[in-house]
């Protein structure tokens, strides 16, 4: 079963759009290897394009983060809320259909809480000089671990009405 079989492209477009609408964060539909299935992307923070388009960033920063917290959200059949090694908030609910893991739903780019950007373990992933990462990251904004927590909520009842209409 593919992502596909419950939305057209262009509906998880629709809902990556409504999580960021409603929470600011980048929000993208990912399937069970980590690749986003659309092309949609809101960048919410100057830090993260520049991590992410940098090969080290990407492998070691962006994608471990995800396949570790989507493999937490997958083996617990819920929501998870970590930090990627960056520092930043990253949000992940699996798509379970029938207990099969089929995809998962990922928002990120805040910092959670008081938490705050680990410039020294960007500096040795990928060398980028500390001054800029202070530029690019001095102006990410905050989230809260209740909006959080509520996002992944909402996140997950949608899902899961979603599974329950191809079901049905």
């Amino acid at each position: 079963m593919e992502l596909t079989d419950l939305l057209t492209i262009n509906q998880w477009v629709e809902f990556e759009k409504d999580v960021h609408e409603r929470s600011g964060l980048d929000s993208n539909i990912f399937n069970t290897k980590g690749i986003r299935i659309t092309e949609y992307k809101q960048w919410v923070n100057r830090f993260c394009p520049k991590v992410k388009a940098d090969d080290r960033g990407q492998s070691f920063i962006c994608a471990v983060a995800h396949m570790n917290i989507a493999e937490m959200a997958k083996n617990a059949e819920a929501p998870v809320i970590e930090e990627c090694d960056a520092g930043l908030l990253k949000l992940v609910v699996p798509v379970m259909v029938d207990d099969e893991f089929i995809g998962a739903f990922g928002a990120c780019g805040m910092i959670l809480d008081d938490g705050e950007v680990d410039s020294f373990m960007v500096h040795k992933t990928i060398g980028m000089d500390e001054e800029e990462i202070e530029s690019l990251s001095n102006d990410i904004k905050h989230i809260s671990s209740e909006a959080a927590n509520a996002l992944a909520t909402y996140i997950q009842g949608r899902i899961e009405a979603i599974v329950a209409g191809y079901k049905g």
